[in-house]
């Protein structure tokens, strides 16, 4: 089944990089990234973990986590941090899951298409778990997914942009526009007519009608 927005994330414990995570638990009423690769010692995923390690300072500016999850044990996530943090330049210093049973793929539909076909003639890289990405809101909901294949690395700016986006929106009659970057205008919701924006935002700059941008709250 698939992990949908503002489903509740999948719960899990797991051994990992930092010991045992239960999964809610860890969360400690903060924002979370979880974020899935197929294999450890991998040229892609290499270079991906070393992105999150450079933005280290940045996910704690925004209270938030980050956990990896690949299908590997403890022991090889320990010994391919070296890799990443010598190609990173930073310390790698988030849990990675080991994931050798498949059962956070599982639960968080991580899995290709091909892993669901009959099993005569499947090989390992049916199986292999794709690169997704969930941001979970202190709320334990999922607010916001992405799934690129294995071909493409993630951009993690623009998921930090997505995390900037989504902390801003969160709870509020707000939405970004396209290409959005903090210290933009937001979008204002239509459950709140002009009169009410204006109070609540300040001044509207009105685009259309149903269109009206405000300065961001601070």
């Amino acid at each position: 089944m698939s992990v949908r927005i503002n489903d509740i994330a999948p719960d899990f414990t797991a051994e990992s990089t930092a010991g045992t995570i239960r999964f809610h638990d860890w969360l400690d009423g903060g924002y979370a990234i979880i974020f899935s690769h197929p294999r450890d010692f991998t040229p892609v995923c290499t270079t991906e973990f070393g992105a999150v390690a450079q933005l280290s300072a940045e996910w704690k500016k925004r209270n938030t986590k980050v956990i990896g999850v690949s299908v590997d044990s403890v022991g090889d996530h320990e010994k391919w941090k070296r890799d990443i943090e010598a190609f990173g330049g930073a310390p790698a210093d988030f849990p990675i899951i080991d994931d050798s049973s498949l059962t956070v793929a599982k639960a968080y539909d991580m899995l290709p298409a091909d892993y669901y076909l009959p099993t005569e003639g499947r090989t390992p890289a049916h199986s292999a778990t794709v690169r997704t990405v969930y941001i979970v809101g202190p709320d334990k909901k999922v607010r916001l997914t992405m799934t690129y294949p294995m071909s493409v690395g993630r951009n993690f700016a623009e998921i930090l942009r997505a995390l900037d986006a989504v902390q801003a929106t969160d709870g509020v009659p707000l939405a970004t526009p396209a290409n959005w970057v903090p210290g933009q205008d937001v979008i204002v919701a239509l459950a709140l007519n002009n009169e009410q924006a204006t109070e609540r935002f300040g001044a509207l700059d009105i685009k259309l009608p149903y269109l009206r941008f405000a300065k961001a709250p601070r």
